[in-house]
């Protein structure tokens, strides 16, 4: 049994026990979290696909932790200008365990 659920702007395939690097979300951690906008359901071999989503699917899970994922380095620069900019950038995520798939 699998979903694909949206959240953050992207999509993800999960089935119950799988754990998630998602954008942030404002949950602390061990709280519970429910995704609402599911767009497919694989269940006993059978496909729901929704337009857009499926009705009454909901996935649940736990957040594990907040973190921030590895820097990453911006460095613009003009040749001959002398003009140079170094900024580093590291985006905030949520580790998300998924506890059950309802449909």
């Amino acid at each position: 049994m699998y979903a694909i659920v949206k959240t953050g702007g992207k999509q993800y395939q999960v089935s119950e026990g799988d754990v998630l690097y998602i954008e942030k979300l404002d949950i602390a951690d061990g709280e519970k979290v429910v995704f609402e906008e599911i767009l497919v359901v694989s269940k006993d071999g059978d496909v729901l696909v929704g337009t857009p989503v499926v009705e009454g699917a909901k996935v649940e899970g736990t957040v594990l932790k907040q973190g921030k994922g590895k820097k990453v380095i911006v460095f613009k620069y003009k040749p001959k200008k002398d003009y140079r900019k170094k900024q580093g950038h590291r985006q905030p995520y949520t580790k998300v365990q998924i506890d059950k798939i309802l449909a």
